[in-house]
């Protein structure tokens, strides 16, 4: 007993490493947005096989399933009998949106607008709630399968609750805990208890931005179903990305690659009718609010070599290579002039 207790101890009292990145992966990006309940799995296997590859330490390292439950009848298959050889870099947290999962049941029901007492608001909390751990099941089982060490962390259940939306308590100890224990924690977007209308949608774009005020990662990625931030929606001809944005300390935001002179073109924001978390519009704001605190953000899409690139961390510490797609958000002190 006693050493037992020496040896907790001991793995309390390690400094735990500085948390290298949080990833959002879009429900866009891994899910059939106007399909219901419908996964994307050739890119949530891109996804997971590039995260991988993003924290492994070499390139030699095995992987070594760790999904072994039975499903649709398959049998249960345990790679290697023996100790595995394990190379990764696990200190990143991924949170994840819901997609066609989720969306449809809050906004049916009027989840996110609360009043949890009306029946059809409760049945759709409820149901919300089934469809989104569903999701995330999915995605860890998906993550375990390709090596990684996931476990599924839920904001309601671990009591995260909200005030008009916004965040009122969130205890994360466990989530450090995770990391510490060389877990990867993921989260996603949540039906939550809300102190003023008792219900809502927790968004995962804020949940990132919570995280990423309480841990201070060193950058954070946003995988998403088009390359990045546009001066309008990316299905116009003439959409332009914006490759560079710079927030200053006030959070405001301004366009620093491409140049775009005299037109200072706004951003239009188009968010699909089932969306309950604001879409794009949340995503820019929460991003810009995580670069006012000096951390990068890089929006890009899944599945792409530009996606590995900003898994990795490799995109850039103080311009954007001309040949990085996607939209890195910074803080105006850590842009270099042009």
């Amino acid at each position: 007993m006693a050493e037992s207790e020496s040896s907790n101890q001991t793995l309390k009292s390690e400094k735990p490493k500085p948390l290298r990145c949080i990833v959002k992966l879009g429900g866009a990006a891994i899910t059939c947005k106007n399909e219901l309940e419908t996964i994307n799995g050739t890119n949530l296997r891109l996804f997971c096989q590039q995260l991988r590859e993003a924290m492994a330490r070499s390139s030699v390292a095995k992987v070594f399933g760790m999904d072994w439950s039975r499903v649709s009848g398959d049998q249960i298959v345990i790679d290697d009998v023996e100790e595995p050889a394990f190379d990764l870099d696990t200190n990143f947290i991924v949170v994840h949106g819901a997609g066609s999962f989720g969306h449809f049941q809050a906004s049916r029901s009027g989840v996110h607008k609360g009043g949890l007492q009306r029946p059809l608001v409760k049945a759709g909390f409820v149901a919300t709630r089934i469809s989104v751990t569903t999701l995330n099941l999915e995605i860890v089982r998906a993550l375990a399968r390709e090596g990684v060490p996931s476990v599924g962390v839920s904001p309601f259940a671990s009591g995260w609750t909200t005030r008009r939306r916004n965040i009122a308590s969130a205890d994360a100890s466990h989530i450090g805990e995770a990391l510490h224990a060389g877990l990867v924690p993921v989260l996603h977007g949540d039906a939550v208890l809300d102190n003023l209308q008792e219900c809502t949608i927790l968004s995962g774009d804020v949940i990132i931005r919570h995280l990423a005020q309480l841990l201070l990662p060193e950058y954070v990625v946003f995988l998403t179903d088009v390359l990045g931030v546009y001066d309008r929606p990316p299905t116009d001809t003439n959409a332009i990305l914006l490759k560079e944005i710079a927030v200053d300390e006030d959070g405001n935001w301004s366009i620093i690659k491409p140049l775009l002179g005299h037109l200072k073109k706004e951003v239009e924001i188009t968010v699909a009718a089932h969306d309950t978390t604001g879409g794009m519009e949340t995503k820019i704001a929460e991003a810009a609010a995580i670069a006012k605190l000096g951390i990068d953000v890089y929006i890009t899409k899944a599945g792409t070599v530009h996606s590995l690139r900003a898994l990795k961390g490799e995109v850039g510490n103080s311009s954007v290579p001309d040949d990085w797609l996607g939209t890195a958000i910074r803080s105006a002190k850590q842009v270099r002039p042009l």
